[in-house]
């Protein structure tokens, strides 16, 4: 079986979020493995001198246990277009290390920098974020995504962020959309317009 893997955005050597990171993995654990004793992730995760400035992406890999901590300087990638690709019967609600379903259908964006990922006709999320679409007044996000993001949820239980079905057909009735995760901040996302999704 697949390791398990969280990223954690750290920035200015002070991990983010880290309860919502933390909740996610021993939820997993729990599922998996049957284990009900929690890691407690303010014990085990040191950030190194060397990563004490600037935003940091701390990666964990694990299984019944934490296996391997890492780090590296972050480099975000630009997305300003998104390219719908149709599957059915996928299922990675679960921060699978194994990521080659979702890299084969990222190899379909074609001349977009993303793929928008429909299920049974439903939107869900790109190869490597959650998504939330503005309809000029309200924020929401699809209800059923292929994997509960930390930011996602957090954003939803803050009361600002509202899950809803959303079918392909729907999306002419939202202005744009960001791409969210523990590493893009909504507040600092540029919107994709709907017209930059094909």
């Amino acid at each position: 079986m697949s390791l398990l893997f969280e990223t954690i955005c750290v920035k200015n050597g002070i991990p983010q979020q880290m309860q919502w990171h933390e909740r996610r993995m021993n939820l997993s654990r729990q599922e998996i493995w049957q284990i009900c004793e929690p890691i407690v992730l303010k014990s085990v995760l040191v950030v190194p001198d060397l990563y004490s400035t600037d935003t940091v992406r701390c990666n964990i890999q694990y299984g019944p246990e934490i296996e391997q901590i890492s780090f590296n300087k972050y480099e975000k990638r630009i997305i300003c277009s998104l390219r719908l690709v149709n599957v059915t019967g996928i299922d990675y609600h679960l921060k699978y290390t194994d990521r080659s379903l979702l890299e084969s259908l990222f190899k379909l964006r074609g001349s977009c920098d993303e793929v928008l990922i429909v299920k049974d006709g439903f939107l869900t999320d790109t190869s490597m974020s959650n998504l939330m679409f503005f309809d000029g007044k309200s924020w929401f996000t699809p209800a059923t995504p292929l994997l509960r993001g930390t930011c996602r949820d957090r954003l939803v239980a803050e009361g600002w962020l509202f899950e809803k079905d959303i079918r392909v057909e729907e999306l002419i009735a939202f202005t744009g959309c960001k791409i969210i995760n523990a590493m893009r901040d909504p507040d600092e996302e540029r919107l994709i317009p709907v017209s930059e999704i094909s």
